[in-house]
This record gives C-alpha cells, structure tokens and sequence, in this order.
C-alpha cells in the first residue's frame, strides 16, 4: 500500500483506506462497512467519526464493549496492536487527522448519530446508533446496544446491593457452626475461612458474588449457601432454586457437584434438615440460553423484565463465560427479591462476546475493601475474623465489593504450578522466569523444552509421581472381557472404567498449529500410541480415537 500524504483526504479516501486494511486482514469486512455505513447515514460526518467507527467494531470483535478515544488518538499503535506494516499505514493516517482529542470529541459531537452521555447536558435519545460517554479526559465511544446493556446491568448491580436485608444472626451463625465443619464435627478455629464468610454476606443481599481459583471450592461453597438458606427460609418447602451456566457441559458438572456435596451434607446432618427432598426439588441445571428461553431468529429471550423467571434462588457457575448482553439479559429476568449467586474464576475463561463482566465486577476482590460493617458482619455471624490487609478506612466502600468473596485456598494445586498461576495472573513475568530458572522437580521442566518429546511421553508413559497418561484407557479398553462371558453390567462398569482413566488425563494447548499445537501433538501421540501397540490407527474412526462433542443433543441429556 502507498503511504498517505499529510494533506486533509477525503472521505471518499477514508473508506477506500478502510477497506483495503479489510483486504489485508487488518480490519474485518463488517469494520469497514460499519464507517461506510456512517457515512450513508450522515454523509456530513468528519474522517474522525469514520475511523472511530471502523474502530470501534474492530475493538468489538475483540471482545471489547467500548472504544477509550483518548488512547486512539495518542496511540493507536497500542489500541489496535497491528503488525509493523499496518502501524506504518497507521500513522501516515493520523497524519491526516485531528491532532488533539478535543477536535476528535468535536467532530464526534458534532452528527446527529451520536448521543452524548456524560461530556455535557445528556443529548435526547432519537435512537442514534453511536454514544459518546465516559469523562472529558477519558471519553468513551460506545456502539448504542452495548452502552445500554452496559448501563442496564450497572442498575441491577447498584439496585441489588444497595440495601442490607435482616438477618437472624444467631440463627445463622448456629447453622454456620453446623455446616462447616470437618468429619469430626469440629471447625478449623482461628483460621480465615472465606467459603464460610460467603455463605454469611450471601444471606443479606440479593447478590452475591463468589470467585476464586480451580479447586478453591466455589460450588462446595455454593452447595453449603443451599443448605443454608434451606434451614434459614420460613417455608423451605416452596423455595425454587435454579441452577445455570453458560455451556451445557458447565451446568451438568454444577449439578453433579452440588448434588454430591447435598448428599454429604445429608449423611452428616441426619434428620436435622431434610437435605435429600430438598435435593430433589431442584431441578435441572440448564444452560442460560435454556434457562431464558432463547428463541430462533432473534436475541431476545422468552424471560426478560416484563415476563421474569419463577425462582427465589439462581445458582450460576462458569460466570467469566457471560458476556455483557447475557448478563443485561439474565439480570432484567430476575425478580427483585430473589438472590443471584454468581461463581467463577475471575482470571479466565474470558467470554467469547464482548464484555468481561464477571473481571469488571470482582475489581475489588483480591484486595478485599471490606468495610468496618462488613468486618463486623463476618465476626458476629461467621465467626471468623477478617486480615486488616482485607479491610479498609474508606467511609463509602463500594456495596458490591461487600458482597463479593474471593476463596484464596486451593485445594486442588499448589505448590510450583500454583506459584506460576498466580505470578501468570499478576503479569510479573521475573516471578515466572525465576520458577522455571529454579525448577529442579521436573514440575515446569516440559515447558522450556525446545521439542514436544517430552510432551509425548507424558501423554504415553506418564512420570514419576504421576503415573497417570493416555495408555491407561486403552488397556482397559483392549482388556475388554469376551461377548460370551460379558453380560450388560459387567458391559457398563467396564465402559465407565474406560472413560473414567480417559477423564485422569488431559493436555491442554493454546494454539492449533505448529510443534505446540493440537493438531501436532494430537498425530504424535497417536502415533507414539501406535508404536507402543496401544492403539492401531486405521482410516478416519478406529477404536480408541478420542472424540470431541460440540453440539449438545438436550434429548439425549
């Protein structure tokens, strides 16, 4: 491409600049039409608003909900993160522009397709598809539907936290005692358990958010909050709970653990709560396009605010899946009155859509911010006492962050991997090269090797100290007892061994291609299978071959 003069262009030359980063794969097709779009609609509107508006969609499709214009007009290399070539194309571009971002806000303030939010005296809504918001030092451009969800669920969040609700704290803190404690019936004194603080801060607000780590025991937690608010409600009887996440996998595998931590409960409570009807009235865990009622052909939903959900209670795991339009949605089908109890890990499974709402919400959470009630609160009713590191003077701390709990405990992984998923999440990459530098345990060894080798015999022989790989299910699987001497549930249990040693191991890639990729490393290891008489990789299916489901069947479960 010829770089652009620093001579003012017309629009003309805009759209045709926009369009051939689209053919270079800069921009998507839909970026570039949306600014020819714009144009059509407005054909007085500045090169500033088009090349807002192309970037805006292209920040979109990245999974962003707005467009930060102070950051596009300084540096846009940094917003858009283009290759060597494109930043060039780039900056002969803004050559041509406004040079400062009062002229950018004038330009964009200046079409009657922008509403202006924030900035000055609030522009009536006629429906234009653009909103300009945010500060005058740090204004944000918004397409129309996402400012509006955006707004709708900070309403909800702010309606839902705005008021404490009455709490029997004796009462509460006895059943406290009662579920949180070991096998021998006896509590971890002394010790800061944040799993039974969420259960405590849950009982006084219609929203309570519970994030934290793999293993920390969010749905362990979650199962206890059920038991709680079951042994707490005045007609336990009629409360309806509903159980959601986003994929059908995540709501399966939520139902499954609160039934099992139900039935545990149970065993230890007896006859003190009737855990097992209640277990049985909850129905089933239902994705949240199930759970609304998604319809063919449009993105509403049958539940929304003027026909809303029958629950008192809705579980939802898997939270930092839901993109903003979910959440505006899901939130508007709640009723006023029936508690939200939101669980993830804040620090991945980022949505797909634009909005990481679920990262937006727990800004808070690693530091606490608990206000001098909320440590109160904690004391008296869960009895457990909050670190001053979690605490703060601030006479208006945010009501959200009173209600949002962090699990900091991992019982599933500690020690080097969990070291490393922690120095990963603070972006301190010395922490990360030091772990792997001093690594003697052979924990982190495979990543800093130069070959998959290593990668390949984990996946066949396993190591030391976890013998666990992929040859475990095919020897079971090859071990299959003769027809004549199987009957169906000698059949059964031999197929759930099976699938039970496939489950023991996985390995995981961020990528498709190349030496580190699925597709690599998915034909070495079937080939190093092969070699070990394992397998016998014969045509497209053979027996062994592993399958990935991507649709779900609701027939079949």
């Amino acid at each position: 491409m010829n770089t652009m003069s620093t001579a003012p262009v017309t629009n003309a030359k805009i759209l045709d600049l926009l369009h051939q980063w689209a053919d270079a794969g800069w921009l998507r097709r839909l970026d570039s039409a949306m600014a020819s779009f714009m144009q059509e609609q407005d054909p007085s509107a500045s090169a500033a608003m088009l090349v807002s508006t192309a970037m805006l969609a292209q920040m979109e499709g990245r999974g962003h909900t707005c467009l930060p214009l102070n950051l596009l007009v300084t540096q846009p290399d940094e917003v858009l993160a283009w290759p060597l070539a494109a930043q060039e194309e780039l900056a002969a571009l803004w050559q041509t522009l406004p040079a400062t971002l009062e002229e950018w806000l004038r330009d964009l303030q200046s079409s009657h397709l922008v509403r202006v939010i924030g900035l000055k005296e609030i522009d009536e809504d006629h429906g234009q598809p653009l909103v300009l918001s945010g500060t005058t030092a740090e204004p944000l451009l918004y397409l129309r539907r996402y400012w509006l969800h955006e707004h709708q669920v900070a309403q909800q969040i702010k309606s839902r936290t705005a008021t404490s609700q009455q709490v029997d704290e004796t009462l509460a803190r006895e059943w406290l005692g009662r579920l949180f404690t070991d096998s021998a019936g006896k509590e971890n004194a002394g010790q800061m358990n944040w799993q039974k603080m969420a259960c405590a801060v849950a009982l006084r607000s219609d929203l309570t958010v519970i994030t934290g780590g793999p293993g920390t025991g969010k749905t362990y937690t979650a199962a206890r909050l059920l038991a709680l608010l079951f042994a707490m409600h005045a007609e336990p009887q009629r409360l309806r709970v509903g159980l959601a996440a986003p994929t059908g996998k995540a709501a399966a595998r939520l139902r499954q653990s609160i039934d099992f931590s139900l039935q545990d409960l149970n065993k230890r409570l007896g006859d003190e709560l009737d855990l097992e009807a209640f277990t049985k009235r909850i129905g089933a865990a239902k994705t949240l396009h199930s759970l609304l009622g998604a319809r063919p052909d449009t993105r509403h939903f049958i539940f929304n605010a003027n026909h809303q959900l029958d629950v008192d209670i809705l579980i939802v795991d898997e939270a930092s899946m839901i993109h903003l339009e979910m959440m505006s949605a899901l939130l508007q089908a709640l009723p006023a009155g029936a508690k939200l109890i939101l669980l993830g890990d804040k620090d991945q499974l980022a949505s797909v859509e634009a909005g990481a709402v679920l990262g937006d919400l727990c800004s808070d959470a690693l530091h606490g911010c608990y206000d001098a009630e909320t440590v109160r609160y904690a004391s008296d009713v869960a009895g457990v006492s909050i670190p001053a590191e979690f605490t703060t003077d601030m006479s208006t701390a945010a009501a959200l962050a009173q209600q949002t709990v962090m699990l900091r405990e991992s019982r599933r992984f500690g020690g080097l991997i969990g070291q490393l998923a922690l120095a990963v999440n603070a972006s301190n990459t010395q922490r990360v090269a030091s772990l792997f530098a001093n690594d003697t345990s052979s924990v982190l060894h495979a990543s800093c090797s130069p070959s998959n080798k290593i990668v390949l015999d984990l996946a066949v022989r396993g190591r030391e100290g976890a013998s666990a790989c992929y040859a475990d299910y095919l020897r079971l699987m090859n071990a299959r007892p003769p027809e004549a001497k199987i009957d169906a549930d000698s059949h059964a249990n031999w197929a759930k061994s099976v699938l039970t040693a496939f489950e023991r191991f996985r390995i995981l890639c961020v990528v498709h291609e190349g030496e580190w990729g699925t597709r690599e490393l998915n034909k070495g290891i079937q080939q190093e299978l092969a070699n070990a008489g394992l397998l016998n990789p014969n045509g497209e299916w053979f027996a062994g071959r592993a399958i990935m489901v991507t649709r779900n069947d609701a027939q079949l479960g």
